[in-house]
């Protein structure tokens, strides 16, 4: 029997996903670097780190909100 045919053939349709966001994950990873950069600089204590690097995880939050408050 054939039964082994249908995973393959789905398989190979599965394998053939192309991610064309290049461009934007870069930006996104050169600004999370650059935010933890800033953001862990800055701190005084572990905590103030510990925050920062969470800060460095949403900095695009923070930007579009800074960005909607400067145009209202």
């Amino acid at each position: 029997m054939t039964t082994e045919a249908q995973p393959t053939e789905y398989r190979e349709r599965r394998a053939r996903v192309y991610y064309r966001n290049g461009s934007t994950n870069a930006v996104y990873g050169l600004g999370l670097i650059g935010a933890w950069v800033y953001y862990i600089s800055s701190a005084t204590t572990l905590v103030d780190g510990l925050i920062g690097f969470l800060k460095g995880i949403v900095w695009p939050a923070f930007m579009v909100y800074d960005l909607l408050k400067y145009l209202q």
